[in-house]
């Protein structure tokens, strides 16, 4: 694992300046057409960004092409970033507006997979589903087939347990490397590049990737061989959801019971109920504030992978199974486009009571 640097390095160099200063000078000199001034401008304030950029987070700049399908709420913070570092980096998603950020930022579009796939060195994936992505891989004209012997494909999707079994026989038969690294923490972090990056694999094939995690993550942990890295996500994320779904619960409850809403979280935390969930939601929830940093259908998705996991692995799964089903009735009661805590709303239409803290 790696600590980012706190040094006092965020203020660009003095080549930075000079290379800055000498461009607006002949932009200036040689009296060039306003677009062409405006292009320039725009060129110098993306290098001087990218300067900085990679001073502050420390590491090297990225010299390989990547390719990067899916551009959600942890793909365009990566997106971000990796241009920050300076990668060629083509992208893809079905949402146009979301490709639109990531071409004004310096990508280039290639929405065709297998194309994408034969132009990089790096491909990395992030969409949502694990069938999502074997249909981007491995169905007809899939990015695999299509993929340089030597390259390399990083998993970023949290997938089943089975799914990394999969994908790593497939690409070890196609000559590619399979790099297994799901991460944690939210979209804010993915934008910040401090996301956690769990990485299952050879340590070799890690250090070859550092300087593409480093534009991006804050800590990299080497957790195993490549199939343990998942598995220890299905079990962070069901932990996870599992509190959401407990808090969500108990806030209803206090609502129709008619507690005191301004001091259950407060005091919940003042003793063993405290956890990160609570911390980071618990209040956005009474504030009904569902924005959806992770989507209620992914945590649905996320506890429903675990819980086939835990029933193959032949251990019971009962408490696996209630929480997957409680989220499930919320996403069918149509709150699964909102945020993990919007699974109070299936307490709340039952109670008739909404938990909310007063306003002001």
């Amino acid at each position: 694992m790696r600590a980012k640097s706190d040094a006092a390095s965020d203020i660009p160099g003095p080549l930075t300046c000079c290379v800055a200063s000498r461009l607006l000078a002949v932009r200036q000199v040689y009296g060039l057409p306003a677009r062409l001034q405006t292009n320039i401008s725009k060129h110098v304030v993306r290098q001087h960004d990218i300067c900085i950029q990679s001073r502050r987070k420390g590491g090297t700049m990225i010299h390989e092409t990547i390719g990067l399908i899916g551009l959600g709420g942890m793909g365009q913070g990566l997106a971000k970033n990796l241009l920050l570092k300076g990668a060629k980096l083509l992208v893809a998603d079905l949402d146009p507006a979301k490709v639109a950020v990531a071409t004004g930022r310096g990508a280039e579009e290639c929405a065709d997979p297998a194309e994408m796939a034969a132009r990089v060195d790096v491909l990395a994936v992030c969409v949502t589903t694990a069938e999502a992505e074997q249909s981007i891989m491995l169905g007809k004209g899939g990015a695999l087939a299509a993929m340089r012997p030597g390259s390399v494909f990083i998993d970023h999707t949290t997938v089943s347990a089975e799914h990394v079994d999969l994908m790593r026989a497939a690409c070890e038969e196609a000559g590619i490397a399979y790099a297994e690294a799901p991460m944690t923490r939210t979209p804010a972090h993915a934008d910040r590049g401090e996301v956690n990056v769990l990485f299952g694999g050879e340590e070799a094939l890690m250090e070859r990737l550092r300087p593409v995690f480093d534009a991006y993550a804050e800590n990299i942990f080497h957790v195993g061989p490549a199939g343990h890295a998942i598995r220890l996500k299905l079990i962070h994320n069901y932990i996870a959801f599992a509190n959401v779904a407990s808090f969500c619960e108990g806030f209803a409850l206090a609502a129709k019971e008619g507690l005191d809403m301004t001091k259950v979280i407060g005091i919940i935390s003042a003793a063993g109920g405290k956890s990160g969930m609570m911390d980071l939601y618990g209040e956005l929830t009474l504030r009904r504030d569902f924005t959806p940093h992770m989507s209620l259908s992914n945590a649905q998705k996320d506890v429903r992978y675990y819980a086939e996991w835990l029933e193959r692995a032949g251990l019971p799964g009962f408490m696996a199974q209630s929480v997957h089903q409680t989220y499930a009735l919320a996403a069918i009661m149509g709150h699964g486009g909102e945020g993990c805590t919007a699974v109070i709303k299936a307490y709340e239409e039952l109670s008739g009571v909404t938990a909310r803290l007063p306003e002001g």
